[in-house]
Formats: structure tokens, sequence, C-alpha cells
């Protein structure tokens, strides 16, 4: 079997190539390589699916994460290689110039029977905020949505009580209507949504008052969510059958949290470890010891060589962020030290160091030296002053 090419070489783009950028490039390739202006031509047939199944990948969010940091293998153990072209709709790129519902041909997928059967929701996307602190040990959250749900009165139908939707004359309760027209590769055929019924087949003469024939009315949810210990600041958690109700009978869609995680004054992440730094006095330094370092799990003592010096690095094992899939699992919290210097000394501060300079350099007349010389200095300003009178 043929390797796969890169999804961003397929399509031509940079990978870091914006949404739009992506769109227009796919666009391009399908129309050149479309099945209606090649007929009877398999290598065009295969490029186009080949251009369509980078499009999919690389137009959802959370799939280009997955393919920028495992490529291939992140679909290894799906259909066609992990990704299957019925669970993507390509009406936005195509309902302008090809219409129809061409894909469903092409790859054994697309929106299969008549569009008022059943149907999942739509996802909702929300986000939540947890401190660095939540991030390493995980929390439990509530999250207060509006969310859709059945209406009590009409028990989803739309219709007032008592009254039923009927079927839409137009297109006699299929939901679609087929169109032909002029294209650049001559005549089309289109099957589109149901202008008069809107794709759902039945027409709601007397409307629900409450959902006013929506079927649907909005109510506040508390809604429970785990967040997982380990988690990073952009990552999502996706909560099955809270989304938005389906259609004609359709599981609800599901709930997408995005987790933003809080700086710390301290703690900055990069991947599983933690960095950090550590204040440690000249005399720590010199003399080494027990010092007391702040972590994720509390303080810590770590006993350091003596002569340590600043911009030392030390790796406390076992101290980072837990795996989200293992929390037995961690990584390791980095330490810099950095030897601090005092702002201000006192009298008898400063003439221990004098005596510490001293020590090294082997100069003990260091302070009679310096003594000598603030005496001259006095007996020269008074003699200046005086005008050299003795």
């Amino acid at each position: 079997m043929a390797e796969k090419r890169d999804y961003y070489d397929v399509l031509g783009v940079s990978r870091d190539a914006s949404d739009a950028e992506i769109k227009r490039a796919y666009r391009k390739l399908a129309k050149q390589y479309h099945p209606d202006s090649n007929p009877d031509n398999p290598e065009a047939e295969a490029k186009f699916k080949e251009a369509s199944e980078a499009y999919a990948i690389l137009s959802d969010k959370e799939k280009r994460q997955k393919y920028d940091q495992f490529g291939h293998a992140a679909f290894a153990n799906g259909s066609d290689g992990g990704f299957d072209f019925g669970d993507f709709d390509f009406s936005d790129i195509f309902g302008d110039f090809f219409g129809g519902d061409i894909f469903g041909d092409l790859f054994g997928g697309g929106r299969r029977g008549a569009s008022q059967g059943p149907m999942k929701g739509a996802n909702v996307r929300t986000s939540i905020r947890i401190t660095f602190e939540e991030s390493v040990t995980g929390v439990d959250k509530e999250l207060d949505l509006n969310l859709k749900e059945e209406c009590d009165t009409c028990h989803g139908s739309g219709a007032k009580p008592g009254t039923s939707p009927e079927t839409c004359s137009e297109c006699n309760g299929r939901g679609r209507v087929i169109r032909q027209q002029q294209s650049l590769f001559g005549m089309v055929q289109n099957v589109l949504t149901c202008p008069r019924c809107n794709g759902k087949g039945t027409i709601i003469k007397e409307k629900c008052s409450d959902c006013y024939g929506g079927g649907y009315v909005t109510k506040r949810k508390k809604i429970q969510v785990s967040i997982p210990a380990g988690i990073d600041n952009g990552q999502s958690i996706r909560i099955r059958d809270k989304g938005e109700p389906g259609i004609n009978g359709g599981p609800r869609g599901d709930l997408l949290v995005d987790v933003q995680v809080s700086r710390h004054p301290i703690f900055y992440r990069e991947g599983y470890n933690i960095y950090s730094t550590a204040p440690i006095s000249f005399a720590q330094a010199a003399l080494g010891g027990d010092i007391r370092i702040s972590t994720v799990d509390g303080d810590v003592l770590f006993n350091i060589k003596p002569g340590t010096q600043t911009d030392t690095k030390v790796r406390l094992k076992g101290k980072g962020m837990p795996s989200v899939r293992n929390k037995q699992v961690r990584g390791d919290h980095y330490v810099t030290l950095v030897v601090q210097v005092p702002a201000s000394l006192n009298e008898e501060q400063k003439e221990a160091l004098r005596k510490f300079e001293a020590s090294l350099t082997g100069d003990s007349d260091s302070k009679d030296k310096t003594d000598k010389d603030n005496k001259d200095s006095k007996e020269s300003k008074l003699k200046k002053f005086f005008g050299g009178k003795n």
C-alpha cells in the first residue's frame, strides 16, 4: 500500500496556513479534479478524494491539532486511515458550483437518505478557567449553560396541541427537491434542500405558542464536568450527549469544554515538565546545605553543594505534571538557583565582608590601608579649607 502524502503537501499550503487559505486551496483542487469535469478518469478521482480527505482533517481544529502532533498515525485505527467521509459535510464548499449530494456517491457516505431522517444535533462549545494548581490535581466543576430542550407543550413537534405537522407539498415529504442548471461542465442536476419546509418534509400551519414552532425551548442547565489532572491550557473535554437536541429523533450533539489554565506566579510548564527559579543566599551558595524549594506538592528540602553558582539547575524527579492518561506517571520539576546579593548592609555586616574579602586575597592590611586612606583624605580636606595652614 502506497504511503500517504502529507496533507499540507496535498493542498499545497504551509503548516501555518490559515483556515481561509486551506479552504481556498481545496476549492481550487476540487474544481480541477472533480469527477464531473474528469469523467472516466480514475487518477483525477483519486486526487479528488485525496484532497477531500486532507481538507476534512485540516479544516477541523481538533483533527488538525492531532495531525500536527502525530501525523497520519493519529487516525491509523479508523476507516480509510482513520477518516470517514460520511462524517464530513462538504456542502459549504461545493453548494455554490457543484450542488447536490455528490459525496454520497463518491465516498459511500454523505447525507444518507432523505433529510427528514434522524440526524445528530449540533455540538455546543463553551470554556472554563481553572487555576494552575487545579490543572495539577484535577478538579470537578459545574457549568451553568443555556441549552435547548424539547418543548413540554408540543413534545417537540412544533405544532399547536391537537394539531399535527402536514406533509410538504413541494417535496412530498422528502425534504429535498431536484433542480437542473447549466454549469461550466454542462447540465448539472442538483439535489437541494426544499425551500418551503427547509428540509423538514413537513409544514406546521398552527405553531405551538410556547416554542413558536421550533419544537424546543431554551432552559438553564447545570452540567458537571470532571477535569483530569495534567490537562494543559487550550485542551478540550468532550461531554457526550450534552449538546443540541437531535433532529427527527437523532441523538443529541456533544458539549465541548475548552479549558483555560491561569498563569502561576512561580511555575510554568512545558509538556509535562514544570520550571521555576529559587533564590538562595550568598552564604548558602558558598557553604552548601539544605535549601527549601517550592513545588506543586508543597515545599521540599534539597541539599546543594558548597560553591553553588547562580543559574545552577537542579532536577526534582517526578515533581512535574501528571499524565492525563495516567496520574501515576509524572514529569519532572527543573529549578534554576539564583544567588541573591543583599541590597543594603549595616556597618557590622560590611566589616565582616571586608575581613572575608581580605582572607580571600591574602591582604591582611586592607582594613588598615582603608582607614589610613580615609584619614589622609580628611586631613587633606582640612588643609585645603584653612589655606594649607597647620
